[in-house]
């Protein structure tokens, strides 16, 4: 049988698809912008003949409605990273969450420690090879359709086709379903004066030949910015978005001096506009590859003058980060945060910056604490954080003594807690400062 006549005869309505999955079944979800809409959607609406249906996924673009109160019965989100649709079903009990690292993750579905019933993905229409592309979103999503025992594809032209090893055959899927939704997108953030200030203090660490790792959001994007007069940039990065396209436009970044694929941006997902989708498209620059080689920090630290930029709740004295709870909250996940920290420490030249506003809750509350609030996890611990940026300049933690490294980041607090900070120091170590 030729892939023409598997694909044609495999082709059903997003309603059949949805009856493949059973109760108690674990489904993997395509991750974040390269979410499926039209089977979901259908799998929610067969919410009535379910029972403890396990979801599984990182980040959620959609709107999750598995995770809602209605459908508690029917499905259970297991989270391997939070975000703002999924949440309150972790908060209230309705869901869990599980720790690991980003680049562990495909891992644990080959491993069988997370054994995979359904993986559902978006892919683009087949090429005349009969191979579709996973896009934007390769990451653990390759390994969950290589480890499902069945897969469900919805099939969409616009889903960028992408290099690296983003490809499958038909054949590795079961059932197709065909779409034609736009695919989730992000838009640029607003960008204010303090992201601005964060931006210009990060990029005064970075030098020309750099090779990134930038994260999602504002400070990102603000940091990107102020790169204009730089030259030769590289990235290895987990993702990218519009801010990188914008930065190769204009020639900064051509990855001309990378040690590892020079010549190319390497990335495991992205998430932006359409516009970005369709520079993604076919584009030689890019190249995707899946989460556990992009995030190995051995594969990282092949990277000459690695720099990796990560974002915070709070800091520490101590220099301890919390990236992903507040209290005992779970806000996000640990991501590729500590992957990318622990190559960019073992890369010849290469520093990593936590960077992060000085307060929080409209300034009423300091992100550098004196210890982390009870139960709040640690994300990076103290031993490997390097840098800390924020809109009131940059503390160097690494080589550091426990009484510097607090003397120099209360230097970068909000000057309204600084006083504070020092006194409750002070309070805990029994020695001021």
């Amino acid at each position: 049988m030729s892939w023409k006549e598997y694909y044609e005869k495999r082709i059903v309505t997003p309603e059949e698809a949805a009856k493949l999955i059973k109760s108690n079944d674990r489904v993997v979800l395509g991750h974040a912008c390269g979410e499926p809409k039209l089977v979901v959607d259908a799998m929610v609406e067969r919410a009535g003949e379910l029972e403890n249906v396990e979801v599984v996924h990182m980040v959620a673009m959609g709107k999750a409605r598995y995770c809602q109160p209605e459908y508690v019965k029917s499905f259970r989100h297991n989270a391997l990273f939070v975000g703002a649709a999924t949440r309150n079903a972790l908060k209230e009990g309705r869901g869990d969450y599980t720790p690991c690292f980003f680049h562990e993750i495909p891992g644990l579905f080959r491993n069988n420690v997370l054994p995979v019933d359904v993986a559902l993905v978006t892919v683009s229409p087949p090429d005349r090879h009969g191979f579709v592309s996973l896009g934007i979103s390769v990451d653990y999503t390759r390994q969950a359709v290589l480890s499902a025992k069945t897969v469900i594809a919805e099939v969409n032209p616009n889903m960028p086709r992408t290099g690296g090893n983003s490809f499958l055959e038909v054949t590795d899927i079961d059932y197709f379903v065909l779409s034609e939704e736009p695919l989730y997108q992000l838009s640029p953030p607003e960008i204010t004066d303090v992201e601005r200030a964060i931006g210009e203090n990060v990029a005064s660490l970075i030098k020309d030949g750099d090779c990134l790792q930038l994260g999602i959001g504002a400070i990102p994007d603000a940091v990107l910015s102020f790169l204009g007069d730089k030259n030769d940039i590289g990235i290895h990065s987990e993702m990218v978005s519009d801010g990188v396209m914008n930065l190769v436009k204009k020639g900064v970044i051509n990855c001309r001096r990378k040690t590892l694929h020079p010549n190319k941006i390497v990335i495991t997902f992205a998430m932006g506009t359409a516009e970005f989708y369709r520079w993604l498209d076919y584009n030689p620059l890019i190249e995707c590859y899946t989460v556990d080689y992009t995030n190995d920090p051995f594969v990282i630290a092949r990277n000459d003058n690695m720099v990796s930029i990560n974002s915070a709740l709070a800091v520490d004295l101590l220099g301890q980060v919390a990236a992903d709870t507040l209290g005992p909250y779970q806000f996000s996940g640990v991501g590729g945060q500590v992957d990318f920290v622990r190559g960019a420490a073992r890369s010849s030249g290469g520093r990593s910056i936590i960077a992060m506003p000085a307060t929080a809750a409209q300034g009423k509350a300091s992100r550098i604490v004196p210890s982390l609030a009870p139960g709040q996890a640690v994300t990076t611990s103290r031993n490997d954080v390097d840098y800390v940026v924020t809109e009131f300049g940059v503390a160097k933690l690494k080589g550091k003594t426990v009484r510097d490294r607090a003397r120099s980041l209360i230097e970068i607090a909000h000057p309204a807690f600084r006083d504070e900070l020092r006194e409750k120091f002070s309070q805990l170590m029994g020695y001021s400062i």
